[in-house]
């Protein structure tokens, strides 16, 4: 069984990353996820995009949704009292220190099981703490260079947004985007050729008809 490493592309603003770490126990044994804290606000400016928290008709069903989906994944979901609120400082504290699944998974409970926003002085020494590394890291030119080249890297390969899975195979890799993606990201890893043939193939060859300005 040949092994393979997905990346998991991921901003702590994201309900719906929360979410799908509840899933990674339903990947392959074969199959190890490498997290990676990407900021989406610049992946968002990158593709000329607005995230659904900034669509005033789509903010509250976006957190309804989320909170739903948590529910039927076993999470008891809370929101903190801002959002969006700024992710910086807290992604550059994710970054800089290589942060593990168990690291990552804290951090989103302190986001979106206790409802902290990491945003404040008092809140981000907090978060800090509860993933087990130094506050003063969050202005480390270092920790700043590997959030913005994860951000970078992620654009390069496709990632519109978050949660993302950037899966390798041997033709070359596959983005797999948002937690309702999940079970096609298991599906691809069961067979990495399905995009190859039909009902998949021609979707690859459809035009865009008509364009927005």
């Amino acid at each position: 069984m040949t092994h393979r490493t997905i990346e998991f592309c991921y901003d702590i603003l994201s309900p719906f990353a929360h979410i799908v770490l509840k899933r990674l126990d339903e990947l392959p044994v074969n199959v190890t996820v490498k997290p990676v804290p990407v900021l989406l606000g610049a992946i968002l400016a990158h593709w000329g995009q607005r995230g659904p928290a900034e669509i005033s008709a789509k903010r509250l069903h976006t957190y309804r949704l989320s909170v739903f989906l948590g529910r039927t994944h076993g999470l008891d979901m809370r929101f903190p009292p801002r959002h969006p609120f700024n992710p910086l400082h807290a992604l550059r504290l994710l970054a800089g220190s290589n942060a593990d699944l168990a690291a990552v998974r804290k951090a989103f409970d302190f986001v979106f099981g206790e409802g902290k926003a990491p945003d404040t002085e008092a809140d981000l020494a907090a978060f800090a703490e509860t993933i087990g590394v130094p506050v003063e890291l969050a202005a480390d030119e270092q920790a700043k260079t590997a959030l913005r080249t994860n951000t970078d890297r992620a654009i390069e390969h496709g990632v519109f947004g978050v949660p993302s899975f950037v899966a390798h195979g041997t033709g070359g890799y596959e983005v797999f985007w948002g937690v309702d993606a999940f079970d096609m990201l298991l599906a691809w890893l069961d067979d990495p050729e399905m995009f190859d043939r039909e009902p998949f193939r021609h979707l690859e060859d459809v035009t865009i008809g008509i364009a927005r300005k």
